[in-house]
């Protein structure tokens, strides 16, 4: 039971890191960003194009990953979804742009790497670290530590800066913080720059600890949606106790059942969620944020 206890905890925080790196953008765009799943794998893609076919340092290749995955978050927004905002196009057409820019991206990483399974950890494989009778190898240490760190880096950014305030303010009303001289496109656009560099780290992580195919990143995306609106959308405090009953759920019916169930269980939690408390932990809607 240690080992599932030391397993719920991997998971919960890799889903937080996730679902902290969506709400960010989700917030002031009030849009589902599936193609938020394909920057996800790209960047654990880019590391392995550095380091293993271009033969590069492996800490060059995760900051070229993480910098060029961000990249890949930024033009969505200036190529795709600000054109469709500056027309006032209704949400569903963002939906379809956003499900459309995920199967390009997807296919591409396809064409150019292929649909096997691919490694990018090719350090030699070890048992971990035994803490009180579990197993953790030092990478899924790292995960815990830094997911943890980013995901309190995240809440005091929202809370104690000026371009965090500027964040929630335009996810309150973009029309009112124009008015009152602060861009709405701009803080958009910081938004997917800093929430595509927090998912380029998750999916680095996640395929370093285990491997990685070209719809990898859409599974976790998933999870990270799940924890979002089991939370609580708007609560960024919420996430975390979101992401702690996904992980425990999916690993008690891993333990108990099968591993097969695992996502079937994710999604009975977001089904019952949305029909008994659809507000998530959080139970309240979005507070006003005046600018």
């Amino acid at each position: 039971m240690n080992q599932v206890i030391t397993n719920i905890s991997i998971s919960a925080l890799l889903y937080l890191l996730i679902a902290c790196s969506y709400s960010l953008i989700y917030y002031p765009t009030k849009f589902f960003h599936i193609a938020h799943a394909a920057v996800i794998t790209l960047a654990a893609y880019f590391v392995y194009l550095f380091s293993i076919q271009l033969s590069t340092s492996f800490p060059f290749a995760i900051i070229a990953g993480i910098v060029t995955a961000t990249l890949i978050g930024i033009f969505c927004e200036l190529l795709v979804y600000r054109p469709m905002r500056n027309r006032n196009l209704p949400p569903l057409a963002y939906l379809i742009a956003s499900i459309g820019l995920y199967v390009v991206l997807q296919n591409a990483i396809s064409i150019f790497f292929g649909d096997d399974t691919k490694v990018i950890n090719t350090s030699e494989i070890t048992v971990g670290n035994q803490i009180f009778g579990a197993y953790i190898t030092a990478l899924q240490i790292i995960t815990i530590c830094l997911s943890l760190a980013l995901f309190i880096a995240v809440n005091l950014f929202l809370h104690f800066t000026a371009i965090g305030k500027s964040i929630r303010a335009v996810s309150n009303n973009p029309e009112l913080c124009n008015i009152y001289g602060i861009s709405s496109n701009k803080i958009i656009l910081i938004a997917f720059a800093i929430g595509s560099a927090l998912a380029a780290v998750a999916g680095i992580l996640s395929a370093m600890d285990t491997n990685m195919s070209p719809t990898f990143g859409f599974n976790l995306l998933m999870y990270g949606i799940v924890a979002m609106i089991i939370g609580g959308v708007g609560s960024t405090r919420g996430l975390l106790a979101g992401s702690l009953l996904l992980a425990t759920t999916q690993h008690l019916a891993a333990f108990y059942i099968d591993t097969k169930w695992m996502d079937a269980v994710s999604y009975i939690i977001l089904i019952l969620f949305l029909i008994w408390k659809p507000l998530g932990f959080s139970g309240k809607r979005l507070k006003k944020m005046e600018v």
